[in-house]
């Protein structure tokens, strides 16, 4: 699915974008309770109708039956209340299964299309994606060399953490990118110690020694691969599924195109 974004792009300032059908975070409570009311609403009406249907089928059944010590009006009884408990108790689960399934937004943001020609080298946007913030950030030649210098012996979290790569694969920023479009970084945006949204996206925001994201809650540094570099976050951001379409067009949540 591609993500229909609203860009406020100015040029020498981050672009922000985010997918138009994104609901706020007050839409999403209410959306999910109309939706569990009206599942639960739906199963208690088809409960009653499948139990009165089924009741009255049984009971003209038991007085068709001629009336001997093996067949009864009280055995068919009996079978029929086994089967409405086995019909309500069907109808009573049906809802708690369903409202435990991802909702249509989350379905919807499973794989998101981004535009990619507005941001400028040394730029960066943020596209939400599975609920996430998801960084996106064009490098310098500067900041490529540098992280490419870094020494994966030296880095707090040796892995790299990225979809796709092995477990143990070792976090050089090689392992962190696409193989000619090491300028291209693509992480998740969410600190890897408490779950906080790291700051580093606009250029007046501060980045840390290492020129990447600082969060401010606890004083973590990410360096321009996403490589935590200053504790207490104990992993580096974590690279998504994700693959280019196009020179100007890349899809997240898949590693290659369907």
């Amino acid at each position: 699915m591609r993500s229909e974004q609203v860009s406020t792009f100015q040029p020498g300032e981050p672009v922000a974008m985010t997918p138009k059908f994104k609901l706020s975070p007050f839409q999403r409570p209410f959306q999910r309770l109309r939706r569990r009311v009206a599942l639960r609403a739906a199963a208690d009406v088809a409960h009653f109708i499948v139990l009165g249907r089924w009741r009255a089928r049984m009971t003209s059944l038991a007085d068709r039956l001629p009336h001997s010590p093996d067949t009864n009006r009280r055995d068919v009884l009996l079978i029929a209340g086994g089967a409405f408990a086995a019909v309500g108790a069907a109808s009573t689960l049906w809802p708690l299964v369903q409202q435990m399934n991802p909702d249509a937004t989350t379905r919807a943001l499973a794989n998101i299309e981004v535009d990619i020609a507005p941001i400028k080298v040394g730029q960066s946007i943020t596209v939400m994606w599975q609920g996430k913030p998801v960084f996106i950030r064009r490098r310098t030649a500067e900041e490529l060399a540098r992280e490419a210098q870094a020494s994966v012996a030296s880095l707090i979290d040796k892995k790299a953490r990225t979809a796709g790569k092995a477990e143990d694969a070792a976090a050089s920023d090689a392992n962190r990118t696409k193989a000619g479009k090491e300028e291209w970084l693509v992480v998740v945006g969410v600190c890897t110690h408490l779950g906080c949204v790291p700051q580093g996206q606009k250029l007046n925001e501060k980045r840390g020694d290492f020129y990447g994201w600082f969060c401010s809650c606890h004083g973590s540094q990410y360096d321009a691969s996403g490589r935590v570099r200053v504790g207490p976050a104990p992993q580096n951001l974590a690279v998504p599924p994700w693959h280019f379409v196009s020179d100007t067009l890349i899809e997240i949540g898949r590693l290659t195109r369907a």
